[in-house]
């Protein structure tokens, strides 16, 4: 778990990853060498995954976000593998999750238009079988964050939840 300073740095972090750490550590009151110290560590254990650019999808013609929901009839480690191999040579999709419930895999795709789509849906079905896919075209974007919530990420103090 990580203390109060920690999930301030990440704070700070999560919005503006290019801000000087002397900046981040005047703002959490730490000096530089401190908060550059925390910041190695948390790049280290695995807290900080990467730092990167968040692209306005519409800006790189990348403004279409679908959906894709997949059931398979095969549950077999080596299926998975190939569909796990496939699905990750494919940019367009973003993120890959596998589900609980009555969808066994689901896709968020980001592509310029519906025939972009096509074009992957055809070239995915060709690289694997797959019993049912369902696909729902995104209308509009309500909320849309990078951002985890670190509410759950500070240690508990004294056994009790925060």
């Amino acid at each position: 778990m990580l203390d109060e300073m920690d999930v301030k740095i990440l704070s700070i972090l999560q919005e503006d990853c290019t801000r000087p750490v002397a900046d981040i550590g005047k703002e959490v009151g730490l000096s530089t060498t401190p908060c550059w110290r925390r910041i190695q560590k948390l790049e280290e254990t695995g807290v900080i995954r990467k730092r990167v650019a968040v692209l306005e999808p519409e800006k790189i013609n990348a403004g279409v976000t679908v959906f894709v929901s997949i059931k398979t009839d095969k549950h077999s480690t080596a299926w998975l593998e190939k569909f796990h191999k496939a699905v990750d040579d494919f940019p367009e999709v973003i993120e890959f999750y596998r589900m609980s419930g009555e969808v066994d895999y689901l896709l968020r795709v980001v592509v310029p238009d519906i025939r972009a789509y096509d074009e992957f849906y055809k070239k995915m079905i060709s690289r694997i079988e797959i019993a049912k896919v369902s696909s729902a075209f995104a209308m509009e974007q309500m909320k849309y964050t990078t951002a985890l919530p670190l509410q759950f990420a500070r240690a508990p103090r004294n056994g009790s939840q925060i």
